[in-house]
């Protein structure tokens, strides 16, 4: 962020105003968000002005572009993560990332593309370009269209019940939770690479 609010001219809050006034309050509102997308940068715009930053929609792409690449410098795959993708593409599976994603769908694939996902699975759903969000099956239609499979023939897994789990399941795919203490009658594996032990 200290990157980023320079970006906004004079006037603009230093760093930890803008954690504390806009990134914070947005987060907050993002946790309440419904199955239906948001725009983030309309979203973006309306936390920097509740802040009394009145600045242009391209000036703060600009910023949550600069503030995206520093998270993306600091994000990390789960250490199996990459080579469980590798090991199911071996055994002749197609693979595809279904995620919740409000933020600007090139600055998504930019960091999956940095940690090496965009190149380990055969597609990428995001939420922002359906427009829908999971547990709603768009998402997940979406992805097993992206791989031209149905729900009888896929395996979702991910580590959150409601949007990993129980959506799929909705729709008649198998999930598996990604937990090591799972809520009880719940199938999940604590590990990526167990994927591949049950496989």
């Amino acid at each position: 962020m200290r990157d980023a609010v320079p970006l906004l001219g004079p006037g603009a809050p230093d760093a930890e105003t803008a954690v504390s006034e806009v990134l914070l309050p947005l987060e907050r509102e993002l946790e309440t968000l419904g199955e239906d997308e948001v725009d983030y940068l309309q979203v973006y715009e309306r936390a920097w002005r509740r802040a009394g930053v009145d600045a242009p929609r391209a000036v703060l792409y600009r910023v949550l572009d600069r503030e995206q690449q520093v998270w993306d410098a600091h994000v990390r795959p789960l250490p199996d993560a990459l080579p469980t993708l590798a090991g199911l593409r071996e055994r002749g599976l197609r693979t595809a990332i279904a995620s919740n994603a409000p933020f600007p769908p090139e600055m998504m694939r930019r960091q999956m593309r940095r940690l090496g996902f965009l190149d380990a699975v055969d597609a990428v759903v995001l939420s922002a370009e359906v427009g829908r969000r999971k547990p709603a099956p768009e998402l997940y239609r979406a992805g097993l269209q992206a791989v031209g499979v149905g729900p009888d023939e896929a395996l979702y897994v991910g580590d959150r019940l409601s949007e990993d789990y129980d959506g799929p399941r909705r729709l008649g795919m198998r999930a598996l939770l990604l937990s090591s203490s799972p809520p009880p009658g719940v199938e999940a594996i604590s590990r990526l690479a167990e994927l591949l032990e049950r496989l």
